[in-house]
């Protein structure tokens, strides 16, 4: 499986199932492009979907994907609990088998000035693939909302996007384009219903306000379940293991007089991380070798020799 590059991009759209599958489509019409996971959450009003392919074959699935999702996904409808800047909010390039950062960076940097280019959508560059230090960070960028990062494009040069227009599209918003190293997308369920409370427990255990090395956490409503979210992005896993998170955030709710109800995975995670947990107990559902990457790519890479030795 040599270059293989990962991409997940997060929408602004988690409950029309029709215009996620059109989403889907636009990615895997691409040939060498592989759909390995889709996650999607009505309360977030988020997907999060998992692809994988060559360099080449990912450099035409993420602009076609953006395309879809500027013409399907209209913001100024959108109501949810999730963070978001754009239709298509996120965009990170991962490297895997074969390929590499510096890969990444340019397959960003390609990618963004395309969309830029031809979408007229303003793209910030994030992680690996910016290089102003003071707008690495995915939360630099989406500090405040759209209508913040908005008056900040309006200041000056200093935050005047990396490609496109210098005002966020009117129905898609602005897109962040980056490459970033594997990371653990993970949330945990409290038995409450005060929003402010997650958040409270969210700023004890991020990194940014001196707790877990390499955590970022908000605190979330789940309105549909009737309680609240600790939504946390483990960046570097082996400085904090998924168990170390959860445990934290158990911890500072037991002192709140709270429960944990449940954890949940967004995404897939990589094999030496699950290799952490082995025998911690996450009040997760059912987290077994089927839900690693390196599990779907072996899946994906078994499907294309299958396909091979029919067609030969």
């Amino acid at each position: 499986m040599a270059g293989i590059v990962e991409s997940i991009p997060n929408f602004s759209e988690g409950r029309d199932a029709g215009v996620i599958e059109q989403l889907e489509n636009a990615l895997t019409a691409i040939q060498g492009v592989a759909l390995l996971d889709r996650h999607r959450d009505e309360d977030h009003h988020r997907c999060v979907l998992t692809v994988a392919g060559s360099v080449e074959s990912m450099e035409e699935a993420a602009f076609s994907v953006v395309a879809q999702a500027v013409e399907l996904i209209d913001l100024k409808h959108h109501t949810g609990q999730h963070p978001r800047l754009g239709a298509c909010d996120v965009l990170p390039f991962v490297p895997l088998s074969g390929s590499t950062m510096e890969q990444c960076v340019r397959l960003a940097h390609r990618v963004g000035e395309r969309i830029g280019r031809e979408l007229r959508l303003p793209v910030f560059l994030y992680e690996e693939a910016c290089e102003r230090p003071f707008r690495q960070r995915l939360e630099q960028i989406r500090k405040g909302g759209l209508v913040a990062l908005m008056k900040r494009m309006a200041t000056g040069p200093a935050w005047a996007p990396d490609f496109g227009p210098a005002e966020p599209h009117p129905t898609a918003g602005v897109v962040v384009v980056g490459a970033r190293h594997p990371l653990v997308a993970f949330n945990v369920v409290l038995q409450s219903y005060d929003v402010s409370l997650a958040r409270d427990i969210a700023r004890s255990v991020r990194a940014s306000n001196g707790g877990l090395p390499a955590v970022k956490a908000i605190g979330l409503a789940l309105k549909s379940q009737c309680c609240v979210q600790v939504s946390m992005n483990l960046t570097d896993y082996r400085q904090t293991p998924v168990h170390l998170a959860f445990d934290a955030v158990k911890r500072a709710a037991a002192l709140k007089g709270v429960a944990v109800v449940k954890s949940e995975l967004v995404g897939l995670i990589p094999q030496d991380a699950l290799a952490q947990i082995t025998g911690h107990d996450l009040q997760l559902e059912a987290l077994t070798q089927t839900q690693t990457v390196e599990h779907r790519l072996g899946q994906w890479e078994l499907s294309r020799v299958v396909d091979n030795d029919r067609s030969s």
